[in-house]
């Protein structure tokens, strides 16, 4: 199991960032290999089913998660929700938060818990140096695209 968290300070209204970030089919355009659905209408809330697909062909995995916390940021108050992860090899949760920033900036803080079923613990430096590498950069990709 490895935790990491990402921080980052944008240009952006607390509102418009966290469209970004919790649009759940952009992570697919921004993550490599990655197939995005939501299997419960719209619009997000508690309860709503995300499931991540990558890989190729016979190597795929579905990453299952459900929203368990949603509360978008309102005005100058953060926004934070949290998804807990259900799959058959993807295990843990992840935190999306949103706050005023420096100046009218937005701050976001996505923070993780991620276990990979059958992965044992040594090669936890490994995971948590491809996790923050992989998110950190789709955080990025997330937050420059409109």
């Amino acid at each position: 199991m490895v935790n990491f968290q990402l921080e980052r300070t944008v240009p952006l209204p607390l509102d418009e960032a966290w469209r970004r970030l919790t649009e759940w089919p952009r992570h697919g355009d921004v993550v490599p290999l990655t197939r995005v659905t939501v299997d419960t209408p719209p619009p997000t809330h508690e309860g709503t089913l995300i499931v991540a697909r990558s890989g190729i062909g016979p190597l795929s995995f579905d990453d299952r998660m459900e929203v368990t916390v949603w509360q978008p940021p309102y005005e100058d108050e953060p926004g934070l929700c949290r998804l807990q992860k259900r799959g058959r090899v993807v295990l843990g949760w992840a935190e999306i938060e949103v706050r005023p920033g420096p100046g009218g900036r937005a701050r976001v803080i996505w923070r993780e818990e991620l276990r990979v079923r059958l992965l044992p613990s040594p090669f936890d430096p490994f995971l948590r140096a491809a996790a923050r590498s992989v998110f950190g950069r789709a955080v990025n990709r997330l937050l420059r695209r409109p």
